[in-house]
């Protein structure tokens, strides 16, 4: 069995094969901090995952797969999930591919092949997997990755405006603002940034505005909205700096 109901158990270090797959209907779900002795690759066609890591946050938009090397610890949140999609595997039969959290671009061909895998058989015998496996492989060996990450400062005078961000209840102001709200020095909000993201303040607003533009897309907003939430002056100053950060504008993002 391979499709699974949200709310069933399910420990794919306790299965042994090649590959690992399942598949489900998840819409809103949150996994709970947890770790897998394998290595694993998540992908949905619609609705948008995020996974909270020890010092980092990741967005997975649709049509993008995540590559998860085993013993990773981390934190799943989805969103409007459909059509979720789970390979496991073996640490040692995937050491070619990286060893950090990656968001890998997904073509039709890797497309097909998460989601046949996705449904094979638990028992399925092993040397009947091995051609589809080593084409997974090389495919993601060879498709594009995007930085869909942001680091998080662990300064504690910064965790209350921080939980507000990963909220929603906020956005990052400008440096000067953000100074006065948490009662440092522009120099210091600076430095903290600057030691524990390695990302200047200004470039780290922008990459949180990035991915919350995203996820927001994904649940089905529309650009102007998202612009409005964002505080961008116009719906083609939203699309221009969405287009500068990831080579293509919001309405093609998604295809």
């Amino acid at each position: 069995m391979a499709f699974i109901q949200p709310e069933q158990q399910f420990n794919p270090d306790a299965l042994n094969n090649l590959v690992i797959g399942i598949a489900a209907e998840m819409g809103e779900h949150d996994s709970g901090v947890h770790q897998h002795r394998k290595a694993q690759l998540l992908y949905s066609s619609a609705g948008c995952m995020r996974f909270n890591l020890a010092d980092t946050q990741v967005v997975l938009p649709p049509t993008r797969a995540a590559w998860l090397p085993a013993g990773v610890v981390h934190q799943v949140t989805m969103r409007n999930v459909v059509a979720y999609r789970s390979l496991y595997f073996e640490p040692e039969t995937v050491a070619s591919l990286p060893d950090n959290v990656t968001i890998f671009h997904v073509n039709p061909l890797l497309k097909a092949l998460i989601d046949t895998m996705s449904f094979w058989s638990w028992d399925k015998p092993r040397h009947s997997q091995h051609n589809a496996f080593a084409l997974l492989i090389e495919e993601l060996l060879h498709a594009d990755a995007e930085n869909l990450s942001l680091p998080l400062p662990k300064d504690k005078r910064l965790q209350t405006w921080l939980k507000q961000l990963q909220q929603q209840q906020k956005i990052p102001a400008s440096l000067k603002d953000m100074a006065i709200e948490i009662g440092a020095s522009e120099r210091t909000i600076s430095r903290i940034f600057s030691n524990e993201t390695g990302m200047a303040y200004q470039a780290w607003r922008q990459q949180w505005r990035l991915l919350s533009a995203i996820e927001q897309l994904a649940a089905g907003a529309s650009v102007a909205q998202v612009g409005f939430n964002l505080q961008f002056s116009s719906d083609s100053a939203f699309i221009s700096f969405f287009k500068q950060y990831t080579g293509t504008t919001p309405a093609q993002y998604f295809k």
